[in-house]
């Protein structure tokens, strides 16, 4: 049996409010209620009352069907956020020099499902009702995957420095142009 319960414009963002929601996916719901009582984040008091609706729910929906039900077999099989409006809900901040920054009051829309169904950890069904194995997420194309931008570039041009010096100062060397000095020369950008 499933139940469900939604929560609409609780405040705060849609993404603060997912990383609440992220922490109680999949388990059982006391565990997700003792989570939620002691998360240190603003969201977690409204996403608890939702919660909290969604066991009242299912318990009504049992005694509807006159099917006894027991609270603590329930876990939560599927949550989300969705992002609510911020049309109108505009509001000015003072900042220095007598200017203003524009701020939004954002809000967001909690969905919780709960079921009491045997679950299958780590496992998930396919098309025609077998249980397989879950497929690992592709690791080879996120590591072939290179950073790119300026966070590149630096450690080319340091390389292709350091193979142009390592060829010259055996030449130097060789021709005694190089002087002792007291510790390793640092490069200016004519040299480079």
């Amino acid at each position: 049996m499933e139940a469900i319960a939604s929560a609409k414009y609780l405040r705060g963002s849609a993404q603060k409010a997912r990383l609440v929601v992220d922490l109680i996916r999949g388990k059982d719901v006391n565990k997700a209620l003792a989570i939620l009582r002691y998360a240190n984040k603003r969201a977690a008091e409204g996403i608890e009352k939702c919660m909290r609706s969604a066991i009242a729910n299912a318990n009504e929906a049992a005694e509807k069907a006159n099917i006894s039900i027991d609270a603590d077999d329930l876990w939560v099989k599927s949550i989300y956020v969705d992002r609510g409006p911020t049309k109108h809900r505009r509001r000015v901040r003072p900042a220095p020099q007598g200017r203003a920054y524009r701020e939004q009051r954002h809000f967001c829309h909690v969905t919780i499902l709960l079921s009491n169904d045997a679950r299958v950890p780590e496992k998930e069904k396919s098309g025609d009702g077998k249980v397989t194995e879950a497929k690992p997420a592709k690791v080879a194309e996120s590591k072939s995957r290179k950073r790119g931008g300026a966070a590149t570039a630096p450690r080319a041009r340091r390389s292709a420095s350091k193979t142009e010096t390592e060829t010259q100062e055996p030449v130097a060397a060789a021709e005694g142009e190089k002087k002792a000095t007291r510790g390793p020369r640092k490069k200016t950008k004519k040299q480079e």
